[in-house]
């Protein structure tokens, strides 16, 4: 019997990747697309064992690739390469049966055969099922793959419930072709009930309407919530969100900014919720730094509607510090995904900080280059406290930039608001004399403004 230290690990399911090289698209970006929906297969625990790809001046309207693809698809995973005769018009009757195939029986690599196959693209109903039908495998399009590790991933109350909107937004329009649209209408014995003469999918649809209303309105609440936590915090307290691709260092950069526990590893959307914490060291006044869930090339709509009111945070914030991969060869195309996600949050005119992390993964020379091209940025690694440091003091020189010097008189009467001095401004000096506490401070105007009047 093997030890709990010997048991082996489950197998992961062999996965074929499937990527149609589109017009406009350069080999550099085909390739990086394929990279990422590989590491997204991954991160959902699939074993990706090889690549297939085809140049098309569009997608094949009954399976996404060509024939001959789909044989070549089918070699990995054991199907006979030919969609069904009829397969795109099942209600069509006295179908013949499609030709014999020889079908293989292990992978071109002489391992097992693939069971699941990953597409770089958004699939119609249609078109999985007739892909699925030729190759014998499970077929996910890239929505369906981030939906699902998102739904893994989600922990709190909130983001399940985003997550579970999204989803059914997703899965809404594809009940449509899922075969049971024939079914025998159910009704009562001459008496039309509630719900009589609606077929199920009728009735599954009816479902999927029914929650969605129950979500919104649970995520209104939740919304309500985490607005009233906001105003809690203080009006006066700064606001920085940190933003940027998946998997850019974030949850790394907002811990070692924050000094707190937050969850880090190197996998696609590792962490989905929202973070708050207060700068590490503390600032005078306080600084609040957020940690949003990560933004990716086509992403999908649903989810950005879900997750609208966990992006606030950057629409919120008074400082975007947009955290860039600069190791990743397309981070330049990932910086404008971040960007056009800002602009669709209302978020695009904000006051932006871009940090290029992970430059210990690049040479001098590739360092010095990042330089020339973002001369504003601040370059760094979230491994180095030195370089966490040298960010938290710009995050700290943007805040003070619009900040005014001048001296309170705080009488001796009123001693109790020196301590809200301290918690709200930076005290360059303190001294006492006869009239009460004199306070040397840097602040905002309207923070001077609100001490004054309550002097």
């Amino acid at each position: 019997m093997l030890s709990p230290m010997q048991e082996p690990t489950p197998q992961r399911p062999r996965t074929v990747v499937v990527g149609v090289h589109l017009p406009g698209v350069t080999d550099g970006e085909q390739a990086s697309s394929l990279d990422e929906i590989a590491r997204l297969a991954k991160t959902l625990g699939l074993d990706v064992v090889t690549r297939v790809t085809q140049k098309r001046t569009s997608l094949a309207a009954a399976a996404v690739v060509g024939e001959g693809k789909l044989h070549e698809l089918a070699s990995w995973t054991g199907g006979s390469g030919v969609v069904p005769s009829g397969a795109q018009t099942p209600r069509k009757k006295n179908v013949e049966p499609a030709e014999r195939v020889e079908r293989p029986t292990e992978a071109p690599d002489g391992g097992p055969l693939a069971t699941v196959i990953v597409v770089d693209h958004d699939l119609t109903p249609s078109q999985a099922r007739n892909m699925e039908r030729a190759t014998g495998a499970e077929v996910l399009d890239r929505t369906a793959v981030i939906l699902e590790i998102f739904h893994r991933h989600a922990r709190t109350r909130e983001a399940r419930a985003q997550v579970e909107m999204a989803r059914l937004v997703y899965m809404a329009p594809r009940l449509r072709e899922s075969g049971r649209a024939n079914e025998r209408q159910r009704g009562g014995a001459g008496v039309k009930a509630k719900g009589a003469g609606e077929s199920s999918l009728e009735l599954d649809r009816r479902k999927i309407r029914d929650r969605m209303a129950e979500l919104r309105e649970e995520l209104r609440a939740i919304e309500h919530e985490s607005r009233t936590r906001r105003r809690r915090r203080g009006t006066e307290l700064s606001a920085v969100a940190l933003v940027g691709y998946t998997n850019a260092g974030k949850s790394s950069l907002m811990r070692g900014l924050t000094g707190s526990d937050v969850h880090v590893a190197d996998k696609l959307f590792a962490t989905l919720d929202t973070t708050v914490r207060a700068l590490h060291p503390e600032a005078r006044p306080g600084i609040l730094v957020s940690d949003t869930v990560g933004f990716i090339k086509k992403l999908p709509h649903g989810l950005v509607a879900s997750f609208r009111s966990t992006l606030e945070q950057a629409r919120d914030a008074d400082l975007l510090v947009q955290v860039v991969d600069a190791s990743d060869p397309a981070f330049r195309a990932q910086m404008e995904v971040t960007g056009s996600v800002l602009e669709e949050l209302g978020a695009g005119d904000a006051p932006r900080l871009v940090a290029l992390n992970k430059i210990d993964r690049l040479s001098p020379p590739e360092r010095e280059a990042l330089a020339v091209e973002h001369p504003d940025a601040i370059l760094l690694s979230a491994r180095d406290p030195a370089d966490v440091a040298a960010l938290r003091a710009r995050i700290v020189e943007h805040f003070e930039r619009d900040m005014v010097e001048d001296e309170l008189v705080v009488p001796y009467a009123q001693a109790r608001l020196v301590s809200e001095v301290h918690a709200s401004c930076r005290v360059l000096s303190e001294s006492h004399d006869e009239l009460g506490t004199h306070v040397r401070v840097r602040a905002p105007s309207e923070v001077l403004a609100r001490l004054r009047t309550a002097l």
